[in-house]
């Protein structure tokens, strides 16, 4: 199976609501969208969203990235273009995932192979703080049929134990939690709020510091009355383990788009077991693309509420037939294939780019 066409688009997606995080509030996501397309017309599908703040990489750098890489792989097996890909994606992990994953879609990759109807609850994030109002988000949610709520904190330590106390009685055992500070603590503010923690419902605490500060995230975790998971630091096979030898780090997180591929992210959800934790997957910043992807994934893997959610924060859907999901579930109907909207894709594109292999060249 050879390469004949690469197309690459950044689309913008507005927000329903502002999605707030500890280092930025996102308005709307820039996903790169990359469409392979091989010899005999067989189309496969990637995405792209790099996130500001969550890692270096930046959006120029992972477009610049695509645009050179597509002009190479053009033209080759998909067996090499992938491996050509793969000996650079050091330089931007998030886009040669998007490379990889559409050549693995045009390959039909085993594990986008949905063989019977499967339902996976998904968690749902929690905005409010007045207490009023997280009384009425909490209703709102468990009506919608959510079970799994997550908590962002990572400002203000008090201000933040205090939220989280007021929706622990909110919620009365009625929905775990989860809180997720990405980043924003350092370890004196981390160890400060672990302290004040009441561990009823509470399923984990996410990446308290700095994802390069191993040593502050475990000063953390001894301390913590609920385990520890680690999230923007776990991109590699030796990432995992090295917080699988950390005492009360209990879960790890792992993104698609950090692992290279589809099977890359396969072997580093087992190894995340064989470390003796439990894996929690997806990627809240992602859209319909990458969020089925790892709902494919999670089938086979994943016991826990998924947080392949970010499809739900647009405002349009990329699928021509749009995800479903229903009381707190997405269900992937047996044999599914996405198609994207092409229309949608057309009206919402800030920039595109087609590498294709010349008619003549092929003679």
């Amino acid at each position: 199976m050879k390469l004949a066409e690469i197309t690459l688009r950044i689309v913008r997606l507005p927000l329903i609501h502002p999605y707030v995080l500890s280092y930025r509030t996102y308005t709307e996501f820039e996903p790169i969208i990359v469409e392979a397309r091989d010899d005999e017309g067989r189309v496969g599908w990637g995405e792209g969203h790099i996130s500001p703040g969550s890692s270096s990489e930046t959006r120029a750098g992972g477009w610049a990235f695509c645009r050179e890489h597509a002009q190479a792989i053009v033209g080759k097996d998909t067996g090499e273009a992938k491996a050509m890909i793969a000996a650079h994606a050091g330089a931007s992990k998030v886009a040669a995932t998007a490379l990889i994953t559409a050549i693995e879609m045009l390959e039909d990759h085993p594990a986008l192979r949905i063989g019977r109807e499967t339902r996976l609850p998904l968690l749902t994030p929690f905005n409010s703080s007045a207490p009023a109002e997280i009384e009425a988000e909490v209703e709102r949610r468990l009506a919608e049929g959510f079970r799994t709520f997550k908590i962002k904190v990572g400002k203000d330590a008090v201000a933040d134990i205090r939220r989280v106390k007021t929706i622990q009685q909110a919620t009365a055992g009625r929905a775990t939690l989860r809180i997720d500070a990405n980043q924003g603590y350092d370890e004196n503010d981390a160890c400060r709020f672990v302290r004040a923690l009441d561990p009823a419902g509470i399923e984990l605490f996410e990446q308290p510091c700095d994802a390069d500060d191993w040593e502050a995230n475990a000063n953390v975790a001894a301390v913590s009355p609920v385990p520890i998971m680690l999230d923007e630091p776990i991109c590699t096979l030796a990432d995992v383990k090295r917080a699988g030898g950390i005492g009360n780090v209990g879960l790890c997180k792992l993104k698609l788009k950090r692992f290279g591929g589809l099977t890359l992210l396969a072997e580093a959800l087992a190894a995340v077991r064989a470390c003796g934790m439990e894996p929690v997957l997806g990627d809240g910043l992602g859209t319909e693309l990458s969020c089925w992807m790892e709902a494919c994934i999670a089938t086979t893997t994943i016991r826990n509420a998924g947080e392949f959610n970010g499809f739900l924060k647009p405002k349009l859907r990329l699928f021509a037939e749009p995800l479903r999901f229903a009381a707190g579930e997405l269900t992937l109907p047996a044999g599914f294939r996405p198609l994207l909207d092409r229309d949608v894709v057309r009206a919402h594109e800030v920039a595109s780019e087609r590498s294709a292999v010349l008619v003549n060249a092929q003679r």
